[in-house]
Formats: structure tokens, sequence, C-alpha cells
């Protein structure tokens, strides 16, 4: 076994997003910077924002490729040049696809989390000097024309000093440099950094583009994709985690296990417990407490709204919300509940609390708001 840490930049079970060829779902993001390039006034910082898992970072590689291999609006000089580009596809045979595809296209740096040279262990954050490193890369000759693009995936792990260290380049941007910054929390940046930069921001998909986008990742679904799009709320990195762990079938026990409240089917209680403590079941132990917040969440929203929420995410789901959570007062109680729960969990894990025991309180908390 390899001691090789994994790529911080890469969804498990799903290709790098620079060996991901197509981008699903996004096309008014990937038309907004295609109409700033064919403006020629492209901005020199790019923020991308959206839900983890929706593209953000398929779509940096994408314009990555398209800036290294396509030559400026402007550079025609005198005489009218090629018509603009109208799609951000770049030929897979084109060398620079080839460069980027090997890691090795001179015009491309890629920020992630690094590896603690003490340690051996990858870092929590992204330190100042990975930041740091930028200023050899853009004091190297540039390729291809000059152009050079900076891929921060994520910038959200940045501490304060790599953050402070990234404005600096962001105020004073060295020529021909395009910055795109990857954020699943944009709230969290400094303000300042939002501000240097143009917003992209990508939105879940719909159960079509879900569909599409797994099965480019090598994931075949049977039958209709509208659950695991409601599940994985149209993030791609979600619906690869939930397939891979049989998550639909776990929601669909959860659903069935609420529509038994108030009276509890105590059996199928402690079958879902007995699932949670399975021998190396640490991820799909995880993968449940999740899926227990993503129910009572929905539970709330019900009873808030009126309106179970669509598309449904397991048969029979509308129904057993609507059942439990018919109104605002029955809302605020399952959203109390949630809160409760959470913090219990996050407890129950830091101190190693037997997974089954976890469920099961967890279980009788929701039987308890349910016959309240």
């Amino acid at each position: 076994m390899s001691d090789t840490p994994p790529p911080t930049d890469q969804v498990q079970g799903a290709p790098h997003p620079r060996e991901t060829p197509r981008l699903f779902g996004q096309d008014a993001a990937e038309q907004a910077f295609l109409t700033a390039f064919n403006s020629g006034r492209l901005h020199h910082g790019w923020l991308l924002t959206g839900p983890r898992g929706v593209g953000k970072a398929t779509l940096a590689w994408r314009i990555a490729r398209f800036l290294l291999a396509t030559p400026d609006p402007q550079d025609g000089g005198l005489f009218a040049g090629p018509p603009p580009p109208e799609t951000l596809q770049i030929d897979p045979d084109h060398p620079v696809a080839h460069r980027l595809l090997a890691g090795s296209d001179p015009g491309l740096a890629a920020i992630t989390r690094s590896v603690n040279e003490k340690t051996g262990r990858m870092r929590d954050e992204i330190v100042v000097d990975d930041i740091r490193a930028l200023n050899r890369f853009f004091g190297l000759s540039a390729a291809d024309g000059g152009r050079r693009v900076v891929i921060v995936d994520c910038a959200d792990e940045m501490n304060t000093s790599a953050a402070n260290a990234l404005l600096k380049m962001l105020e004073e941007p060295p020529a021909r440099t395009t910055l795109l910054l990857i954020s699943h929390r944009p709230s969290g940046l400094l303000p300042t950094i939002r501000s240097r930069c143009r917003t992209l921001r990508l939105g879940p998909l719909n159960p079509d583009d879900m569909r599409a986008a797994l099965e480019q990742a090598g994931v075949a679904l049977p039958g209709d994709a509208t659950h695991l799009a409601a599940l994985s709320a149209g993030s791609v990195g979600a619906a690869l985690r939930l397939s891979a762990l049989n998550g639909l079938a776990l929601y669909t026990e959860l659903i069935a296990l609420l529509n038994s409240l108030p009276q509890l089917d105590r059996p199928r209680a402690l079958a879902l417990a007995e699932t949670a403590a399975q021998r190396g079941g640490g991820e799909r132990f995880d993968l449940l407490l999740d899926l227990i917040d993503t129910a009572l969440a929905r539970l709330a929203r019900t009873g808030a709204t009126g309106i179970a929420p669509t598309p449904e995410a397991a048969n029979g789901e509308s129904e057993t919300l609507s059942r439990l959570s018919p109104d605002l007062p029955r809302a605020r109680a399952w959203a109390e509940a949630a809160s409760e729960i959470t913090a219990r969990s996050r407890h129950g894990r830091a101190v190693n609390l037997d997974p089954a025991a976890l469920v099961l309180d967890t279980v009788f908390r929701m039987h308890k708001t349910a016959t309240g």
C-alpha cells in the first residue's frame, strides 16, 4: 500500500477534475466566462462558488485548459483572426490537453493542501508557503503566448497568512495571469478577496444532468435518478458517496422507520443500529448520521412551508413528512430535535461512543418528538 496521501482536490470514486472531459448542468457559468473572454477584458481573479460536488473544480480545469490553448481575441492584430470561440471545450488531442492531463504544463499552478515534511501527513489547511511558491512560478518564462493560470482548490482551506499572501497577488496580479479560486463557503473568505474576484456561481444538477455526470464517472444508475438527485441536493460528489455506500437504500429504510412513528418499529430500529455497528462500517455510519440530519431538516421544512420537499428522496417520503410535520409548531419541534441530535452525535463520535448505541439514542429522540 502506498504511503502517499490521496489528492485533496479529488472526490473518492471519481476521476480527478483534470481528467473529466465534460461538465454537465453549468452552461450559464461557462457562458459567463466565455463572454468575458471574448470581450477582451478578462478579469484576473475568478471565484467559483456553489455547493460541494457540483463541478467547480471541473470548471476550473476546463477554464485553465481553454485559456492555455486559446489565443487572446486581440492577438490577431490588424488582421481578422479566427471567430470568437463558442465553447470552452478543447480537443483532447491538443498539446495543452495532453500536458494538463500529465500534470506537466508550465503555464498552470494548482494549489491544494500540502504534505507537512516534518510529519509526513497532509496538512489541514493551505499554508503561506503554498501560496508563496507561486512567486517562483510567476518568475519562470511563460509559455504558449505568455499566459499563466492558477487554481486554488479550495480557497476556504487557506489559513490567515496564506489568504493575506494571495490577496497581495490579487491586488497586484502578474501580467496575463488568471487566478481561479474554488470556494464552497465564500462568506468565510476575506471580504477583500471576494471584492477583487468576479464570481461564477454553480448550482445543483437536475436528475438528467446528474445521471450524465455519474455515467461519465463510471457509475451506472438503474432506473430513475430523481431520488439520488434529491438526496444529494444535486451534488455529483455527494451522489458518488451515496452510490458507493448504498445510501439510497439506507435512506429508504430510515423513511420507513419514521413512517412507523409514533408507534416505533423496534425490530427495524435495531436493524438500523446493527448496520451502523458493522465492522469496517465507519463511513457507512457517518453517512447514516448525515442522512438522519437530512431527514430531520426535510421534516422541519415540511412543517414550516406546509409542503413536503420535491422531488422525493425515497418512495413515500412526502406522505411520511407531511404526517409527522403538518404545521409550524411541529416544524419547530423537529428543528429543535435536529439541533439536539446533531450535537449529541458529534459528541458521541468524539468520545467513540458505540455506534449502535448512538443510533438507538437518536431513534428514541425522534420517537419522543413524534409523540410530543
